[in-house]
């Protein structure tokens, strides 16, 4: 292996942050490519009240690669429980003023880079005002990723789409260009992954490149989305959405989870655990490496927070061992 690869992940969310978090530890070259489409909780309010670009993802990624002292970590997850500002995140609020003063995303992400000290490069990966749009097969359509998430539905996604279309950021492509691995997920297939695929040059730029990619696959479903998903349904979608373009690595938890747990999941989620239905090693042109990743903490939400958060997560440390194993074979 070469020294300090570099490594792009695509996603957004949680599951971009438990990424990061585990693989700043080694020595590797990171960028984070962050999805733009956002519009829940506090990111959706600031969005629509200042008319800034949605923070909360970009701020989730910075914080996981950041080695600036822990107060500074501490602020920005921190979120209001009351008054005004109740259900506000700090750093939401922070880049969002910064953004105000710049006039930029990009600037206030650069200022806000400086002042964590990441280790790596956080890019929005457009910087166009785009909304994300799905259309279902029983008719039923959405406009905002917030109406997307909150839809409990039967009927399956159709189609994906942006409103207006959105570019690239030229930042984006020359990271990709520059990938030595690029990691998917794990994250909600439809409102953290595909937004990004849906960017116009992102499909390109991936099918014309012999770029390893890694797809971490998610541990439950999510209700009104992925319901039934099995492994093989998520490979098939990003593979779909990257123009036909084939992944390289599959990542599955092997890892039983606590029963009261799942049926905590299915009696308020209505969501189950992803079932590895791949059969062998491979999966079209993909290796499958089944091994245990989940975390043993239970993550509790603050009681401030709107949105529904997953319970059951990947453990970053054994992530990222995972994953410096894969590039190490390179």
């Amino acid at each position: 292996m070469k020294s300090n690869p570099n490594i792009v992940t695509i996603g957004g969310g949680t599951g971009t942050f438990v990424v990061l978090s585990g693989l700043k530890n080694y020595p590797v070259k990171l960028s984070a490519i962050v999805s733009m489409m956002d519009s829940g909780g506090s990111t959706g309010r600031l969005k629509d009240q200042l008319g800034v670009l949605p923070p909360g993802d970009l701020r989730q990624a910075l914080v996981a690669l950041s080695e600036s002292d822990e107060i500074w970590r501490k602020l920005f997850t921190y979120r209001f429980e009351s008054g005004d500002l109740k259900g506000h995140n700090f750093g939401n609020i922070f880049l969002s003023a910064l953004e105000k003063i710049t006039g930029s995303t990009q600037e206030a992400v650069e200022y806000a880079t400086r002042v964590l000290q990441t280790r790596g490069d956080v890019i929005p990966v457009t910087l166009d005002n785009s909304s994300l749009c799905a259309v279902y097969e029983d008719g039923t359509s959405f406009d905002q990723e917030s109406q997307i998430d909150e839809y409990f539905g039967k009927s399956k996604i159709s189609k994906m789409f942006l409103k207006p279309n959105a570019l690239i950021n030229l930042d984006a492509k020359h990271a990709i260009e520059r990938a030595d691995y690029i990691i998917f997920g794990p994250g909600d297939l439809y409102t953290s992954l595909l937004p990004n695929l849906l960017v116009q040059g992102m499909p390109e730029i991936l099918a014309n490149l012999n770029t390893k990619k890694i797809f971490i696959s998610n541990l439950m479903t999510r209700a009104g989305q992925t319901d039934d998903y099995k492994v093989s349904d998520f490979v098939n979608k990003i593979e779909e959405y990257m123009m036909g373009e084939t992944l390289d690595y599959i990542l599955v938890n092997n890892e039983p989870f606590d029963k009261e747990i799942v049926k905590t999941y299915k009696e308020v989620d209505n969501a189950v655990p992803v079932v590895d239905d791949i059969e062998g090693d491979f999966y079209h042109e993909a290796k499958v490496i089944r091994t245990n990743l989940l975390s043993n903490t239970v993550f509790k939400p603050s009681k401030s927070d709107t949105l529904k958060r997953s319970l059951l997560r990947h453990d970053s440390e054994k992530l990222a061992e995972t994953l410096f194993k894969i590039l190490s074979f390179k």
